[in-house]
């Protein structure tokens, strides 16, 4: 089935360059796009046409670093330094999902959120609890959305109230995996919390289950100048984070999502690159927790796979969008502090959409054969100042909303 719809159409083809059609047509059939046109070719003619008038047709967008239990906590505590915040606010919270009624409100409001500001593809944290974690998986794929969703490992140096035996952890782990590998769209990933609070038979547990089902891993990686340091005295003999995971043996069996990624050395780097790993920055949450500014610009041109996160709540909303316009900000701070190169609101664009939802499938884009994972915005040109198509998305990413969204395509199928 062929479905039309007209209106300005805006991806990325790269970092570098923007596909921009104006007053156009976008084709789909069964959920793929069959192609775009200027002027509309016979073999349509007569089939219905969905307009949008001045509305601009983008791709969906994709959030690589988030965390669903934290969700209640958004735009709160944002004075506090990180370990107050997480000691009094974040890890207490976290506690709750051990009752499983709070868990299924929580992340039924977060799922809503995430569709109703665009964000169709995400790679999400949940807790320690299997049955809560599990709800927001089979939540996800109920909706058919694009997730990788982990249940986390802790096994020390945590709150005792959610720390676990290294035995339950990989147990558990193991029973999720089990129970959750053969979903369709949304699916489980390993998710050791960061270095300082997994032991070496933790991770080396996990990285046998990652080659048993074929999981890949997501973690904070060289978030802070402190967590690096700790994670090399904690693991001695190696030379920086992220060889402690390619040691137990978790890089190699599926996607791997490095959050953060702010302090690396030139051999943390080496590896993610070797393992075809994400770095995955989250602006808002790096200013809200002083963690330092990723060098994006360098780690582009590094080729370095890059895609954006809410970190919700370390990041105060979930909007991807608004993202992608802090992380050329901040490229702007590294630049006057710093003297590093910045980046242009292109490339954050493509992190976004179509880089950070290459870990998914052929969604982020509207090229043909990509899936019509897609929004439409509009309301955000002044009657007296028309804008250009690319203009009014980049204006989307710096003052819009949720309101401004005024359709939503999962699949080809209006949401």
């Amino acid at each position: 089935m062929t479905e039309l719809y007209r209106g300005h159409i805006v991806y990325s083809k790269s970092g570098e360059e923007l596909a921009v059609y104006k007053n156009s047509w976008i084709a789909v059939e069964d959920g793929t796009v069959e192609g775009i046109y200027e002027v509309l070719p016979e073999k349509f003619k007569g089939l219905s046409v969905r307009d949008f008038g001045n509305g601009v047709i983008i791709p969906a967008f994709s959030d690589l670093h988030v965390h669903a239990p934290q969700y209640p906590q958004r735009g709160l505590a944002m004075d506090l330094l990180l370990e107050d915040w997480l000691n009094n606010y974040t890890f207490p919270l976290e506690a709750r999902y051990a009752d499983l009624p709070f868990a299924r409100a929580v992340y039924e409001a977060f799922v809503d959120d995430l569709i109703a500001n665009g964000t169709m593809h995400a790679c999400i944290f949940g807790t320690i609890h299997p049955e809560a974690t599990g709800f927001l998986l089979t939540r996800l794929e109920e909706k058919g959305l694009s997730a990788f969703v982990g249940k986390v490992n802790m096994d020390k140096a945590s709150p005792a109230y959610l720390c676990e035996t290294t035995e339950d952890s990989l147990r558990e782990t193991e029973s999720f995996l089990e129970r959750y590998s053969g979903q369709k769209t949304a699916k489980p990933i390993l998710t050791p919390r960061f270095a300082p609070t997994c032991t070496a038979e933790l991770l080396k547990g996990l990285g046998k289950l990652g080659r048993k089902y074929h999981t890949g891993m997501q973690t904070h990686l060289v978030e802070s100048k402190w967590e690096a340091q700790q994670a090399l005295a904690d693991f001695p003999g190696v030379s920086c984070d992220t060889e402690i995971y390619e040691r137990a043996g978790l890089m190699d069996n599926g996607p791997v999502i490095a959050a953060h990624f702010i302090f690396p050395s030139e051999e943390d780097i080496r590896i993610l690159k070797k393992y075809d790993g994400y770095a995955v920055q989250c602006p808002d949450a790096t200013v809200n927790i002083t963690a330092g500014i990723m060098s994006t610009a360098a780690y582009a041109r590094a080729g370095i796979n890059l895609a954006l996160g809410s970190d919700i709540a370390g990041g105060h909303h979930i909007g991807i969008y608004g993202q992608a316009a802090r992380s050329v900000q901040l490229s702007k701070l590294k630049w006057f502090y710093e003297g590093e190169e910045t980046v242009d609101f292109k490339r954050t664009f493509y992190m976004a959409t179509k880089q950070g939802g290459e870990i998914f499938g052929r969604v982020g884009s509207l090229e043909r054969g990509y899936r019509f994972d897609a929004l439409v915005i509009d309301g955000l040109e002044d009657p007296f100042c028309p804008l250009a198509p690319q203009e009014i998305v980049e204006r989307f990413c710096y003052s819009g909303n949720s309101s401004h969204i005024r359709a939503r395509f999962l699949g080809g199928k209006e949401l």
